[in-house]
């Protein structure tokens, strides 16, 4: 057949291609300590073209990614973090909370682009498909498109960071998204100052890595 019809033959994945497939997720890491050096032109729009190739719920495509690039608003994003970093440390005890105070938990300051990701709950895009039994997957398909942009970006030398320690509610108000916007991720993106294949807060005594069978539960 040709045409518009047309089926494009797969790929055929060899030993080679597997090897640096799991090498890419085996570096792909949380990125916190960033060069200030900008993306070359045109990188960060080939990394959200890797993320729009995600899996959705129902085809619905929910991901929607803002650029924070004012002083004003990096500054709003910054401002929410250290509030929130400083709760989470009076959560901790001890020696636990003295670890927790030496961890470098974010690249805000350093990381050449931020990127917001939300989830739009009132996508129109999928019709409702899948959606009515578990809502939550339109989160989830954000998620995915997180992951495919964070391997994309690592397999172009990049790194990425996700910072959590933020007070949604606050980012979408500085942010001035639509109501209907949740937020799902903070990203930092750019060049790593280190590269590490093991994860930093295992490097820093906070957490081992489990063993990708360790919570396999069989029935």
């Amino acid at each position: 057949m040709t045409g518009a019809g047309a089926a494009e033959a797969p790929p055929v994945f060899d030993e080679d291609f597997l090897r640096a497939l799991d090498a890419l997720f085996r570096w792909r890491r949380d990125v916190r300590r960033f060069r200030p050096d900008p993306l070359p032109a045109g990188l960060l729009e080939r990394l959200l073209e890797a993320a729009a190739q995600a899996p959705s719920v129902g085809a619905s495509q929910p991901w929607r990614f803002v650029s924070v690039e004012s002083a004003a608003r990096r500054g709003d994003v910054l401002s929410s973090f250290l509030r929130c970093n400083e709760a989470a440390l009076k959560s901790y005890e001890g020696e636990r909370a003295r670890l927790y105070a030496s961890l470098k938990l974010a690249g805000l300051k350093e990381a050449p682009v931020h990127l917001a990701v939300f989830c739009d709950h009132a996508a129109a895009a999928g019709h409702g498909l899948g959606r009515a039994t578990m809502p939550e997957t339109l989160d989830y398909s954000v998620v995915a498109a997180v992951h495919a942009l964070w391997l994309a970006a690592r397999a172009r030398g990049l790194g990425v960071g996700w910072v959590s320690i933020l007070d949604p509610f606050e980012i979408a108000a500085a942010l001035e998204v639509p109501a209907g916007w949740k937020l799902v991720a903070y990203l930092c993106v750019g060049y790593p100052q280190e590269e590490h294949a093991d994860p930093e807060l295992e490097r820093a005594g906070w957490q081992a890595r489990l063993p990708g069978a360790a919570r396999l539960l069989r029935r």
